[in-house]
């Protein structure tokens, strides 16, 4: 498979688990605007106001990853995908394979993080 197509099943992938979450979240909002629901004095309030915010939670994080898509593919036809931004080195194709986005080598990210 090309690096092409990859990011492209990637983000087909990306593109329907934010459909998903987000038929999941109104989901949540369309049912609980049904009921009067006061999260201090319902039991159930505390387990559905958490469970909105973890789905909102799970579609941020998608959402992003879909713009990291989009980043990379916009490299890609710069013919600038697979070169670490951070020193320039290129990125081995063996994570390049885990994390399709990425954009820094191992050890750039490893410094990033400290």
């Amino acid at each position: 498979m090309s690096v092409r197509e990859r990011l492209a099943a990637e983000r087909a992938s990306t593109s329907a688990q934010i459909a998903a979450l987000q038929r999941e979240f109104e989901g949540i909002v369309e049912a609980n605007a049904l009921v009067a629901v006061d999260d201090e004095h319902d039991p159930e309030g505390s387990s559905t106001a958490f469970e909105r915010a973890h789905v909102s939670a799970l579609l941020s994080s998608s959402r992003e990853h879909l713009a990291e898509l989009d980043r990379a593919l916009d490299r890609l036809e710069r013919d600038e995908y697979g070169r670490c931004e951070r020193c320039g080195e290129e990125i081995p194709e063996a994570r390049l394979e885990v994390r399709p986005a990425a954009t820094t080598c191992v050890r750039c990210a490893e410094v990033r993080r400290r």
